[in-house]
């Protein structure tokens, strides 16, 4: 962006705008004396993040504000009004730190007043000392309530938003396990029905055990079960069954074995080959069968245990003070952070079973095992991380570990000071641990990190007695 020629500033001219009311011609003078005004062309003025340099003043034109949310830029507001202003907004901290809280862009050729950050924030003090003051403090009271408040509200949100999915999720999934069962019943009555039509008794009872056997749970590995499987297809091939090896693969994923297809040639149901092939078939789809109405029923349960992991992570049931064991709190933590456990993540849960209920909120240590175990996944792609317990006289030890290259020794004093962080600007707002201080502290408990490379440790104390404050 080229600036064009200067122009002047006009006193005159600031005295029409709603920002200078109230000033004196000496108070308007210095300002003008340090001010530039410029026109400038369309196209960005100043970028969320980046140090605030400068305070815009708007005399024409039109200008855009907008804000990043994740990965996305919401429009805030557009205006031409004479007077708009934008930029280094909290110049009055005098802090080096101050970055731009928006992005700016003119949509237009405008005209802008331009006042150097650290000038308007001296013209501040010098000439408004209460009102900065004032500013000051509210600017600074604003970021504290934010980090207290802020985290609650989120958590009243997903409340909200959770109370609702979940009760429409556990719905249709308790209907989805009552359905598989009632319809494996009436598979079962349907093959007993054919025994009235004539059909082979012994191969119904078969049908009957097959099913049985299909419907337990294996605790074959997949090496064993490829093993079964070429063990049944030699079998059945050497006794000229068509799809010899599809029909193997079926029966392998149930776990009958050689055993269980030696039975059913002696039962009189194979006496020739053709009637072994039938009754190979018939069997296979009925094994078939039942593996599936186990998937379905498996599934289905497994969405109605992830629907209690988000009710107990959010404390939906829970009033907000309770007696917890703090184990069911950190597996369903553990549990709404799968998606980030790659392939290349261990997770060894090394719990003291022994270790009594805590007095806490749950909800707010929930935020607390979040924070923790997401930064200990920032740390390390591949690796291991251990989430450990134990008793230490009245306090329950809770650590998260992690196996990454560690904490530098300059890094390690500061990671909970607040807004401190480590990761990209738009990444990570420096809140996280310092947050979980707080809750911490609350419960009467204390928070601290011990790091070497390739084993950090954040080790949380909570009194196993007194009541949370």
């Amino acid at each position: 962006m080229v600036d064009e020629p200067a122009n002047t500033c006009d006193i005159d001219e600031l005295r029409e705008l709603f920002l200078f009311e109230g000033l004196t011609d000496d108070q308007l003078r210095r300002l003008c004396a340090r001010a530039t005004v410029s026109t400038l062309p369309a196209g960005p003025l100043c970028r969320e993040g980046d140090p605030a340099t400068h305070f815009y003043v708007l005399l024409d034109g039109e200008i855009s504000l907008s804000k990043h949310s994740g990965d996305r830029i919401i429009d805030m507001w557009t205006t031409s009004q004479r007077g708009a202003y934008c930029g280094a907004w909290s110049a009055f901290l005098l802090d080096d730190d101050v970055r731009y809280e928006l992005n700016a862009s003119l949509t237009r050729p405008s005209r802008l007043l331009m006042l150097d950050a650290t000038t308007l924030g001296t013209f501040l003090h010098t000439e408004f000392p209460m009102a900065t003051h004032l500013l000051v403090g509210h600017s600074h009271g604003r970021a504290h309530a934010g980090r207290i408040i802020g985290p609650h509200e989120r958590l009243v949100q997903l409340g909200q938003l959770t109370a609702g999915l979940t009760h429409e999720l556990n719905n249709p999934a308790a209907a989805a396990v009552r359905a598989a069962a009632a319809l494996r019943t009436r598979i079962a009555e349907t093959r007993h029905r054919r025994a009235e039509t004539g059909a082979d008794p012994a191969l119904l009872e078969l049908h009957d055990r097959f099913a049985e056997a299909a419907a337990k749970p294996t605790d074959l590995t997949t090496g064993q079960k490829t093993h079964l499987e070429e063990a049944l297809g030699e079998w059945l091939d050497a006794r000229g069954v068509t799809d010899a090896w599809e029909h193997a693969a079926t029966f392998a994923e149930a776990g009958l074995d050689i055993d269980w297809m030696e039975r059913l040639s002696a039962s009189g149901c194979g006496e020739t080959t053709a009637a072994l092939r039938d009754a190979v078939r018939s069997l296979s789809s009925t094994v078939e069968t039942e593996l599936l109405l186990t998937e379905i029923a498996d599934a289905t349960k497994r969405i109605s245990v992830l629907v209690d992991q988000v009710k107990q992570y959010s404390q939906l049931d829970r009033a907000p003070f309770d007696v917890t064991d703090v184990h069911r709190l950190l597996d369903s933590t553990l549990a709404m952070l799968s998606h980030r456990l790659g392939s290349g993540v261990t997770v060894v849960r090394d719990f003291d079973n022994g270790l009594p209920a805590v007095p806490c909120y749950p909800a707010e240590l929930n935020q607390v095992w979040t924070n923790l175990i997401n930064n200990a996944l920032d740390a390390m792609p591949t690796g291991v991380l251990t989430v450990r317990t134990r008793r230490e006289r009245d306090t329950a030890r809770i650590e998260v570990c992690d196996t990454g290259s560690g904490i530098p020794d300059d890094v390690l004093p500061r990671v909970f000071d607040p807004f401190f962080t480590t990761k990209p600007f738009g990444e990570g707002a420096g809140l996280g641990l310092d947050i979980a201080v707080r809750i911490v502290d609350r419960h009467g408990g204390s928070l601290w990190v011990e790091s070497v490379p390739g084993d950090t440790r954040f080790i949380t104390t909570l009194p196993l007695t007194a009541r949370p404050r």
